[in-house]
């Protein structure tokens, strides 16, 4: 006979103290909340896929709160019913952030300056990678260069 599991509280999630060993305080469909023997708050939800067991993190307590794990847990519910590995998902996610962070506009535009101004003087060589820093890193800098479109460009006052 299958054992019911009582939904968690957020006020009881807030309560949970670190004990002599690490506990987990299920809240049902594979989500529980592990709480370490130093305090930590971890947010996981067991799956299976393929006849596996697998473990997902969700986050940390208090930065995920009860009702975002259950949404993350929701949304990597669909993902399994679909035949995808949420784990699989979220590396995949990171290294696409990852790629997009290595390849920003203003990492292009500094590799850009450093190939193409080392013939120029030093003064149009600093006025120039200044103005950048000045008016147009701050705007579109950390976005990716494949993101950017000529328009945006365009519209940057000077």
């Amino acid at each position: 006979m299958p054992r019911t599991v009582k939904p968690l509280k957020e006020t009881t999630v807030k309560s949970y103290k670190a004990g002599p060993k690490d506990k987990k305080h299920f809240d049902g469909d594979g989500l529980y909340l592990l709480v370490t023997t130093k305090g930590g708050k971890y947010w996981r939800m067991k799956y299976r896929l393929n006849g596996k067991e697998y473990l997902l993190a969700l986050g940390t307590y208090p930065e995920i709160s009860l009702a975002d794990a259950r949404i993350r847990r929701d949304e990597a519910r669909k993902l399994v019913a679909r035949g995808v590995d949420p784990n699989e998902m979220k590396k995949t996610q990171k290294d696409t952030y990852l790629i997009n962070a290595e390849n920003s506009f203003e990492l292009i535009t500094r590799e850009w300056h450093t190939k193409f101004f080392a013939t120029k003087s030093e003064s149009h060589r600093v006025r120039t990678l200044r103005s950048f820093e000045r008016d147009v890193f701050p705007w579109i800098g950390k976005r990716p260069i494949a993101d950017v479109k000529a328009p945006e460009l365009l519209k940057i006052q000077t």
